[in-house]
């Protein structure tokens, strides 16, 4: 059930998606707030589960991290425990930075982040080692267009 949320609320969450690193001086500022009463709300929208972390957003270029790669995933299993070994094991592999289990003709979408295609490979042989998938197509991104965009609120 979606949580209640109030224009002010909604505000300080774009505030946050355009720039988690601001001061909260600045934050209360943008929203019209006391300090105070902006660090009460935060902590609200926290508890309530609708804030789940604050964090940065890296120039994957300026780190060498170049290659994207979505790669879709079909098997033949749908049990329980093999969905549990395989979200175990995807969950080792740091270069998975979004993992999905979706429906259509495949089972499961994976962002992976990687420097170059021989470290796409290294990613893909850690990926088929553990569980048997039917299927792995993996699509190379050209161009990030748009990237992180932030949630629409309003």
């Amino acid at each position: 059930m979606a949580v209640k949320l109030d224009q002010i609320d909604l505000r300080l969450l774009e505030e946050l998606q355009r720039d988690s690193g601001q001061s909260q001086r600045a934050l209360s500022d943008r929203v019209g707030l006391s300090q105070n009463a902006c660090w009460r709300r935060l902590k609200a929208l926290e508890a309530s589960g609708v804030l789940c972390k604050r964090t940065v957003v890296l120039d994957r270029a300026q780190l060498g991290m170049g290659l994207v790669v979505f790669v879709m995933v079909k098997t033949r299993h749908h049990s329980a425990s093999w969905l549990k070994q395989f979200r175990k094991h995807v969950s080792t592999i740091p270069e998975v930075i979004d993992f999905f289990r979706i429906g259509g003709e495949y089972d499961y979408l994976l962002k992976i982040v990687t420097r170059d295609m021989l470290g796409y490979d290294d990613v893909y042989k850690r990926l088929i080692d553990a569980v048997e998938l039917e299927t792995v197509t993996s699509y190379f991104a050209m161009e990030a267009i748009e990237e992180q965009r932030p949630i629409p609120l309003t």
